[in-house]
């Protein structure tokens, strides 16, 4: 049996009509740049998640530059950034001349430890940026205390998390800026780059529409400097019509976890996720920790399953980080967690022989 990480032909087929004649219409009318289908979009998906407002651009590593800027980091602050997520949540802040200061991650949840984000604030601390990784919120009560005490901004990378809730709030709420990407391989996607931030913001919102487009507030009119990241017409169309499935994908999602949990959670070689009470997992990824980890991920893809590590090595020790000055040993829930990490084939289409054929093929990897 052959069993792929994630299928994307099932999305569009249930979606078909929609985005096809959506696809024939913006064709038909030219409308490819900032056609009214992006501001149906923000508008849509800005409700969705709660909010007043929403700013398409073109990938969820812009949503979270743009933030950044559009709140005012720049060189000489400082961005509180959890050592364990994809690098792009690091690199944003180094792109506006902010200096990235890594934390700690929790044990169980793999999201930032706020305990270790109390004893990294400084005098030049200007933001956090909580990921809610693989779709599990943060504990954002604790963050936002923190940032209110401070006078801090609030980031949301909620790339993994479309529709991920916390307390009865959706991800995207609960800070000053919520950032999404629709990357393919996202709970919502289009097919290829493209990302949003959402906000209850208006002063945000409107320097954020500046921001995303050369600056400019009339076609000749430019007053900022703004960069080129629209999220073009087309792809707006895709996702807009994904959103009415995104619930139903979700519930899919957690159904297909608690089936994996069901075979897996019993060995005590093997760490199921761990999800919180007071929040909903969403599983863009379906992560489980082992101890041989190398040797369980060679069975798998030796057995046609494609799994995958997010992610092997911690951002402090990355290469492109090495002017940072952290050494191994600083983080060590991180460091431990990415030795251990192994993402299982997770999308909503999965059918139940296909989750058995891959737990079983773990079981035996780790010796059971």
């Amino acid at each position: 049996m052959k069993v792929d990480f994630i299928k994307l032909n099932p999305q569009y087929r249930l979606a078909k009509k929609e985005i096809d004649n959506g696809l024939r219409s913006v064709i038909k009318k030219g409308n490819f740049i900032l056609g009214k289908e992006v501001n149906e979009l923000e508008e849509s998906f800005a409700k969705y998640c709660g909010c007043k407002y929403g700013v398409g651009v073109n990938s969820g590593t812009d949503a979270l530059f743009l933030s950044l800027v559009s709140l005012g980091v720049g060189k000489g602050d400082e961005v509180i950034v959890p050592a364990f997520t994809f690098i792009a949540t690091a690199l944003v802040v180094s792109y506006t001349g902010a200096r990235v200061v890594f934390v700690d991650i929790e044990d169980k949840t793999y999201n930032i430890d706020v305990e270790k984000v109390k004893r990294a604030i400084t005098k030049k601390t200007k933001a956090i940026i909580p990921v809610h990784l693989f779709g599990q919120p943060a504990d954002m009560t604790e963050l936002r205390s923190i940032a209110k005490k401070h006078n801090l901004k609030i980031i949301e990378d909620a790339a993994q998390a479309h529709g991920a809730g916390y307390k009865g709030e959706r991800c995207g709420s609960l800070g000053d800026v919520g950032c999404f990407s629709f990357y393919p391989t996202k709970n919502l996607s289009a097919f290829g780059d493209g990302g949003m931030v959402v906000t209850q913001d208006k002063k945000i919102y409107e320097k954020l529409l500046m921001l995303r487009d050369c600056g400019r507030r009339g076609r000749y009119e430019h007053v900022i400097k703004g960069y080129n990241s629209r999220l073009d017409t087309i792809q707006a169309v895709i996702i807009k019509a994904k959103i009415k499935y995104l619930d139903q994908w979700n519930k899919r999602r957690q159904a297909v976890a608690r089936t994996y949990s069901q075979f897996l959670s019993k060995n005590k070689n093997i760490v199921t996720p761990s999800v919180k009470n007071d929040r909903s997992h969403v599983y863009n990824v379906y992560a489980i920790r082992v101890k041989n980890r190398d040797r369980v991920y060679e069975r798998l893809r030796q057995n046609n399953i494609g799994a995958l590590i997010h992610y092997s090595l911690p951002l402090h020790l990355q290469k492109a980080y090495r002017e940072l000055g952290y050494h191994r040993g600083d983080f060590p829930v991180a460091e431990k967690i990415s030795q251990e990490i192994l993402s299982l084939p997770m999308h909503p289409f999965l059918k139940r022989a296909e989750i058995e054929y891959v737990a079983r093929q773990v079981l035996r990897a780790t010796g059971n």
